[in-house]
């Protein structure tokens, strides 16, 4: 089993940071895991170092950060010089490249309709990611339908607002929970 298999069964909330204010109390959370959602060019080497200081591992979310080309090349330098345990992408060209250089990928989904989640799941089963974040992450049917059509782990994210999202996202089968709400991070 995987590092992040075993962190998200010994803790599965992730805290999701997208607001740098909330980086300490993420870092003292319960959680094992931080799913960044912000930063920039200038700063990800730091938030990286701080988080890993604080005993926890670390996905960047490409997409979101400032200052780098959604590109093979921003991957390869974020990957040799930043070194996060991972990254999180929309972008299954960018899980292709990752997967090449060894890197723990994460391909996020927004499932809106019947259309993106069939396009999805295809995407899954062609990029083979480690693991897939579903948003909005409050879709019970949709979690057991991935789950079972691709054997990939699945993360809920978005919308998870209590114990009571959590509890319905983990019985459907994701491994894990992400974040932004505080509260949640503590349950």
């Amino acid at each position: 089993m995987n590092q992040f298999n075993e962190k998200t069964q010994d803790a599965p909330i992730i805290a999701a940071v997208s607001d740098l204010n909330k980086l300490e109390a993420a870092i003292q959370s319960p959680s094992q895991i931080i799913f960044l959602l912000t930063g920039n060019i200038n700063n990800l080497g730091g938030i990286v170092r701080r988080v890993k200081e604080g005993g926890m591992d670390i996905y960047v979310h490409l997409d979101l950060l400032e200052g780098f080309a959604r590109d093979a090349m921003a991957l390869k330098y974020i990957h040799n010089n930043i070194r996060p345990d991972g990254i999180i992408t929309t972008k299954s060209n960018l899980i292709k490249h990752a997967k090449d250089l060894g890197i723990f990928t994460i391909q996020r989904l927004f499932i809106i309709d019947t259309l993106s989640l069939e396009t999805g799941i295809k995407s899954i089963k062609s990029t083979r990611p480690d693991a897939i974040e579903i948003l909005p992450g409050i879709m019970p049917k949709v979690i057991r339908k991935i789950n079972q059509e691709t054997k990939t782990p699945v993360i809920a994210g978005g919308l998870i607002i209590d114990k009571e999202d959590v509890i319905e996202s983990l019985k459907a089968g994701a491994i894990a929970v992400s974040t932004s709400k505080e509260e949640v991070w503590s349950l």
